[in-house]
């Protein structure tokens, strides 16, 4: 009998095709593999079983009624940043607990359209400052491949759902690295798109200029899948860009052969785990083997990265979250007096890192201090995407480690805040310069008795998720490592 929660959804659309399973029977194999095991991954803040089965048969009507569509009928999980009507809302925050939205975002409509299932919302660091998801006001998830350690973050959440086959597949949304660290600790496929490509309309700000959805998937071609239904032009996103979206499933090839691949020296950085090197390099020998060049280059402004991103979206995450004063909706405090119960309800609801971050970049924004960090931050911005734009004339893309660590222990992160920064280091630069990159599955370091993946980093030109897809998928089935499943 098929493992219906071990498919993929190109797998699971062509027994649908076939008649020989429903997208009710999909879904419900999905809820049950959530109420046997997400007690233990807690990759769930919230599920919603009942709307799940009925969006399920109707995507066995429109199928029974002759319509077809790769994602009809596909169970979904959805990080918590990301609005979905009749679903609460909270971005991992206590100051959003209970939020109904009344509008769900423009990625989630264009799924609906398409007939997916939203299985529910996916836990995340609060409001999507983190690394490993134990920021979240609720809960911390858990890695499946070692439920002792963290799955990364801050879509932590919906990382740990896709590994744990809790869902076909997820949206998560990248700041900073937020879709690709967790999908490298995870062994699951997960791409920011150039910024700009997605809409950003109805997902809870974080940084504005960073903010970007992404796919979180089982393989490469379910993400090119995915982010072919949810890309293109948004009239109520201003920063959503009007190129055509291409078919991007016709550019997965197996054929390589000519490409220049550019290895950035600056990306093996000083503390980088043994293992994770010999992984990445051992990659490369692969793509060598299907026909690519690969040379070893430089991007000299990547040291300014994480000092440029800490300043850029800490200024803009001041000013986003000014809007949570308990007066309009959200936890309210309560308190007497106005200005009494702006404080308390801040001072209650946000967590430890969103007020160290809110005070980071209010600082920066403040007069006197303007001129000399945020202004100045934007401006070293710059040199940082010259750095791509240059690689991109001699190079098609770029390969690298996604991150320097293994995954942690629950509990037993860094306790110094720059330390624990430095797990994004790898994935900041691109963030800021808004280009297309890739965590694919790279092999595995085998720490205490269990097999820790690593990812691989594929960086494209913008507007080239094309490219970056292409070769993504080369290299996955070059490889077997998406195939070893979590061992619990």
């Amino acid at each position: 009998m098929t493992d219906l929660t071990a498919l993929t959804i190109h797998e699971a659309h062509e027994l649908l095709q076939k008649g020989q399973i429903t997208a009710v029977e999909l879904t419900q194999a999905y809820l049950d593999r959530i109420a046997a095991c997400d007690n233990q991954v807690k990759a769930y803040l919230h599920v919603a079983p009942e709307s799940a089965l009925a969006q399920a048969a109707e995507a066995d009507r429109r199928r029974a009624a002759g319509e077809d569509h790769p994602l009809l009928g596909m169970p979904l999980a959805i990080k918590d940043m990301i609005t979905v009507r009749g679903m609460p809302t909270t971005a991992g925050s206590r100051i959003l607990e209970g939020f109904m939205p009344p509008y769900e975002a423009t990625a989630i409509a264009r799924l609906r359209r398409c007939g997916a299932v939203f299985l529910g919302k996916a836990n995340l660091d609060e409001f999507a400052m983190g690394w490993s998801t134990e920021n979240s006001a609720f809960f911390p998830s858990r890695n499946p491949y070692d439920l002792r350690r963290v799955p990364g973050g801050s879509s932590g959440g919906s990382a740990a759902a896709v590994a744990a086959e809790e869902a076909i597949a997820a949206l998560g949304t990248d700041t900073g690295g937020s879709v690709r660290q967790p999908a490298s600790w995870t062994n699951t496929v997960g791409l920011r798109p150039t910024y700009g490509r997605i809409s950003r309309w109805g997902v809870v700000a974080f940084a504005s200029s960073l903010d970007q959805i992404g796919p979180m998937t089982k393989d490469v071609r379910d993400c090119a899948l995915l982010l072919g239904a949810i890309a293109g032009h948004d009239p109520r996103d201003s920063t959503t860009l009007p190129d055509p979206v291409p078919d991007y499933t016709a550019a997965l090839t197996e054929d390589i052969r000519g490409l220049r691949l550019g290895l950035p020296r600056e990306y093996f950085v000083a503390g980088i785990h043994p293992g994770i090197e010999r992984a990445i390099l051992a990659a490369v020998d692969v793509l060598k083997g299907l026909g690519a060049t690969v040379e070893e280059m430089s991007l000299p402004n990547t040291a300014y990265g994480m000092p440029v991103y800490y300043l850029v979206a800490t200024a803009e995450l001041s000013a986003n979250l000014a809007r949570y004063d308990g007066v309009r909706y959200g936890y309210s405090a309560g308190a007497e007096t106005m200005w009494d119960n702006y404080r308390q309800t801040r001072g209650r609801g946000f967590g430890i890192e969103v007020k160290r971050r809110i005070i980071l970049g209010t600082y920066a924004l403040s007069a006197g201090y303007y001129d000399a960090y945020y202004l100045k931050a934007q401006k070293v911005r710059t040199l940082i995407r010259r750095d791509f734009e240059a690689a991109f004339r001699r190079y098609d893309a770029l390969v690298a480690p996604v991150v320097p660590l293994l995954p942690f222990k629950i509990g037993q992160a860094p306790t110094d805040p720059v330390e624990l920064y430095l797990s994004d280091v790898l994935t900041l630069p691109t963030a800021l310069a808004g280009v297309p990159c890739i965590s694919v599955p790279a092999g595995f370091v085998e720490e205490e008795g269990r097999l820790l993946p690593v990812g691989l980093q594929i960086i494209g030109r913008p507007l080239d998720e094309a490219g970056v897809l292409r070769l993504a998928y080369a290299f996955e089935q070059a490889t077997q490592y998406r195939q070893v499943r979590p061992g619990w």
